[in-house]
């Protein structure tokens, strides 16, 4: 049985690592709450849903080689997110996404763990291109991904859900 060694990445106030199973209470009170959920295609999740997810985010590593890291405050040792890289089959390509507890919106959290996500991307993976599936109507992850670096490429939709794509190019992140 393989299993991939998920990187611990740090940042100035965080910790990206991999999911473990006492990540479980936070992640599924993030899932449980209706506007965590609202943009993401999907109903709020109860506790075994949050844990299918947690196993999904893992099985990624495995499958890909990279994936969503849980994200951990420096400063209280607690779990706040989840941040990372995303290329499911059917994917319109290599994404970097993110989900924050509501109690850490507007912190910056999110755009410094996407900071890193995008650097794993590109120094480590060796990506030309990396992008951002974002629901229209989520401005606050639009401003994310413009602070990123990321512009505006497309319009699509996944299912029947209505999306927009930012992306960056190699390029584009090095200046």
């Amino acid at each position: 049985m393989s299993r991939v060694a998920i990187p611990r990445l740090e940042t100035p106030r965080l910790v990206l690592r991999g999911f473990e199973s006492g990540d479980l209470d936070l992640f599924a009170a993030m899932c449980a709450d209706v506007e965590v959920m609202r943009y993401l295609g999907s109903p709020p999740l109860d506790r075994a849903g949050a844990w299918r997810k947690m196993a999904l985010h893992l099985g990624h590593w495995e499958l890909r080689g990279y994936g969503k890291w849980a994200v951990v405050e420096g400063a209280t040792g607690r779990l706040i997110g989840r941040v990372g890289l995303w290329n499911p089959e059917g994917w319109p390509g290599l994404e970097v996404g993110w989900l924050l507890a509501r109690d850490r919106w507007g912190h910056g959290f999110a755009t410094e763990a996407g900071a890193a996500a995008l650097r794993f991307a590109f120094e480590r993976l060796g990506a030309e291109h990396v992008l951002s599936v974002i629901h229209p109507e989520n401005a606050p992850s639009i401003r994310v991904a413009e602070r990123l670096g990321e512009r505006y490429e497309r319009s699509l939709e996944i299912g029947t859900v209505p999306v927009v794509v930012y992306g960056i190019g190699r390029a584009a992140w090095q200046a």
